[in-house]
């Protein structure tokens, strides 16, 4: 059983990810370093307002795991 507050409609962060990872993929890197500078070029270009819908977006998701 999956517990509510593991829920990945819950975790913001999963969604955070899934978009650096889209920006990222197929972009190889040589070393971690030469990867790290990528995630952090990928996560300055995060569009605001992906962050801001996805903070008001809470109070619904919240509610769609309450009613499972």
């Amino acid at each position: 059983m999956e517990w509510p507050s593991q829920s990945p409609r819950l975790n913001l962060i999963e969604h955070l990810w899934e978009e650096l990872e889209k920006c990222v993929f197929g972009i190889r890197a040589r070393n971690a370093d030469q990867k790290f500078s990528q995630l952090q070029t990928a996560w300055a270009q995060i569009p605001q307002s992906l962050l801001t819908n996805l903070i008001q977006s809470m109070p619904k998701r919240c509610q769609a795991v309450i009613d499972l």
